[in-house]
C-alpha cells in the first residue's frame, strides 16, 4: 500500500513538473513571437500580458450583457427587450413587478392611449383577414396572422435553426420568409406558409449565367406552401449592398441550393442589373406574377423618396392591376449576418420615420386596398408591432425576435461561423445545442404570445381587434420629452 502511494506521488510530481515545464515553454514561445511580430504594438511592448487585452475584448461580447450593461442601455437590443422574448418563447409568466424601468421621456418612444371603457374579452374579435393579390393573380393569399417570420437565408442560418423556425411557424399559423438563399428542404419540412425571396443574385431561381430562370420560378411556385414572392431590392442593415455569406459557411448543400461553388464567398450584387428604373421594377413584378400565378411584391429600405412619386405615376398610367401586391418596408435599424459598419450605422431611414411616409403615400394615391404594407426592422416586442399597426402597416415581420426565441444571446458572432447557440453556424459541434423539437415550440409560443399581447394593447385602447388600431390610439415622445399625437409628430 505504501509502495503504491509512493508511486502515485512520484507520478503526480512528474506530471506537475511536465505541466509546469510545458507552461514555461509555451510562455517562452509566446514571448518570442510577441517581441518579434510587427503588427500589434501592444503585444510587442507588453509580450504575453498584452494578449489578454484581445482575449478580454473578445469575451466581452459574450459577458458584458450579464455583468455590466443595465436593463435598458444595451444595443442593438437591450436586456428588457430580450428578456420579454425569452419569457414569451418559454411560455412562462411575462409580467413584471413594482414599476416600469423604461423612461417615459425619451424622444421617439411610443405611449398608447388607454380608453376609459376598455374592450371586454367577450367583445373582442380575431384579427382581420388580410388578402394579397385579390383579383390580380390566379392564386391570391389570405391570412389572419399580422406577425410573421422575416427573411433569414439558409446559409446564414443553420439547418436545425431553419427546421425549428419552419415547424414553429406551422404551429403558430404564421408564414416564414426564405430569405435570398433559395428554398431548401428544411423550409418545406415544417409545412408552414412560405414567402420566397428573390435576391439580387437570384439564388435558387437562376440559370447558369446567373439570370432569372422562368423554369425554376415555376418549379418553386409549384410548391403549394410557397404563397408569395418577394423581390428584394435592399435590406435594412445594408441598403445598396448585397448579401454576404463567407466561404466557410458555403457548404455543399448550401452551394447546391443557391447554384454556386462550395467553399467560396457568396457575394450578391448590390442591385438587380435588369431593374434600373421604376418602369423596370413594375415590369419585373408583372413578369414574376405571370410566371408564378402568385402575389408578388418587393422589399425596400426607404431613403431617397422621389421614386415613390414615380411609382404612383407609373401605376396610374398602367392601371391598378400593375401595382405590386405588397411592399415590404425594411428599416435602417434592421439586422443582418454581415454588413459594412458604414452602411449599418449610417444608411437609410429608421422605421419610425419611413413607415408613416410610406403609409401617407399609399393613402394619398388611394392604393390602400391594392397594396399591402409589410413592416420590418427591430419589431420584437408587442409594443413595436402595435405601433406599426397604429401607423397603418398591415403586417409586421421580425427576424431577430425569432432568433431570440431560438436562444440567440446576441453574441455578435453571426458572420464568423462560431455562433455559440448553433443558430448561425454550420459547425456540427455547435449545432447540436439547438434541439429542433424544443426550439420549434418556443418559436410558436413567442409568435402566439406576442400577437396575444398586441390584442391586449388594442383592447386597452378600446378597440376590438389589432387592425382597428389607428394613429389616434398612440402618441410619440418629441424632442422636448413630451407626448405628441402620432399623426402630428412627423415621425
Amino acid at each position: 500500500m505504501t509502495s503504491w502511494a509512493s508511486r502515485a506521488l512520484e507520478l503526480s510530481a512528474a506530471l506537475f513538473i511536465f505541466f509546469l515545464g510545458s507552461l514555461v515553454l509555451l510562455i517562452a514561445v509566446m514571448y518570442v513571437r510577441d517581441v518579434t511580430q510587427t503588427k500589434q504594438a501592444l503585444r510587442r511592448n507588453y509580450p504575453v500580458v498584452g494578449r489578454f487585452r484581445y482575449w478580454f475584448e473578445h469575451m466581452g461580447e459574450f459577458f458584458r450583457q450579464y455583468f455590466f450593461a443595465q436593463d435598458r442601455e444595451e444595443m442593438p437590443f437591450n436586456r428588457a427587450q430580450r428578456s420579454w422574448v425569452y419569457r414569451a418563447a418559454k411560455n412562462i409568466d411575462s409580467t413584471v413587478a413594482f414599476g416600469s424601468t423604461r423612461p417615459l421621456n425619451q424622444p421617439g418612444d411610443v405611449i398608447f392611449l388607454n380608453c376609459l371603457f376598455p374592450t371586454l374579452k367577450e367583445d373582442s374579435v380575431e384579427p382581420d383577414l388580410i388578402t394579397f393579390g385579390d383579383n390580380n393573380c390566379p392564386t391570391p393569399y389570405q391570412t389572419r396572422s399580422f406577425f410573421n417570420l422575416s427573411a433569414m437565408s439558409f446559409g446564414a442560418l443553420s439547418v436545425p435553426a431553419v427546421q425549428a423556425l419552419s415547424h414553429g411557424a406551422k404551429q403558430a399559423g404564421i408564414w416564414m420568409n426564405t430569405g435570398e438563399g433559395g428554398l431548401s428542404p428544411y423550409h418545406l419540412e415544417g409545412g408552414c406558409d412560405l414567402v420566397f425571396q428573390i435576391g439580387t443574385a437570384k439564388y435558387g431561381v437562376r440559370d447558369k449565367k446567373g439570370q432569372l430562370s422562368d423554369e425554376k420560378l415555376q418549379q418553386i411556385a409549384a410548391h403549394p406552401q410557397v404563397r408569395l414572392f418577394e423581390l428584394k431590392l435592399s435590406q435594412g442593415a445594408k441598403p445598396g449592398k448585397g448579401g454576404i455569406l463567407p466561404g466557410e459557411k458555403v457548404t455543399d448543400t448550401i452551394a447546391a441550393i443557391r447554384g454556386i461553388t462550395a467553399g467560396e464567398d457568396s457575394i450578391s450584387p448590390n442591385g438587380h442589373p435588369e431593374i434600373r428604373s421604376v418602369a423596370d421594377l413594375l415590369d419585373m413584378v408583372a413578369h414574376i406574377r405571370t410566371v408564378t400565378g402568385k402575389p408578388v411584391g418587393f422589399k425596400v429600405v426607404l431613403g431617397g423618396s422621389d421614386w415613390l412619386a414615380q411609382l404612383a405615376q407609373e401605376i396610374n398610367q398602367r392601371g391598378l392591376a400593375s401595382a405590386p401586391d405588397f411592399i415590404t418596408l425594411d428599416s435602417a435599424d434592421g439586422g443582418t449576418g454581415a454588413a459594412p459598419q458604414s452602411l449599418m450605422d449610417y444608411m437609410g431611414l429608421p422605421i419610425k420615420r419611413s413607415l408613416p411616409q410610406l403609409v401617407a403615400w399609399r393613402q394619398q394615391h388611394q392604393f390602400t386596398q391594392r397594396i399591402r404594407i409589410i413592416c420590418s426592422g427591430k419589431l420584437v416586442n408587442p409594443s413595436d408591432v402595435a405601433w406599426a399597426l397604429c401607423v397603418g402597416a398591415d403586417v409586421a415581420v421580425s427576424a431577430r425576435g425569432f432568433m431570440f426565441a431560438l436562444g440567440c444571446i446576441q453574441a455578435l458572432q453571426c458572420n464568423k461561423n462560431s455562433c455559440p447557440t448553433g443558430i448561425t453556424t454550420h459547425d456540427p459541434k455547435l449545432q447540436k445545442g439547438l434541439v429542433v423539437a424544443n426550439k420549434s415550440q418556443r418559436v410558436a409560443a413567442y409568435a402566439s404570445n406576442l400577437m396575444h399581447e398586441v390584442g391586449v394593447i388594442a383592447h386597452s385602447c378600446g378597440v376590438k381587434g389589432p387592425h382597428q388600431l389607428s394613429p389616434r390610439h398612440a402618441q410619440i415622445i418629441n424632442d422636448h420629452g413630451l407626448p405628441t399625437p402620432l399623426d402630428q409628430s412627423g415621425s
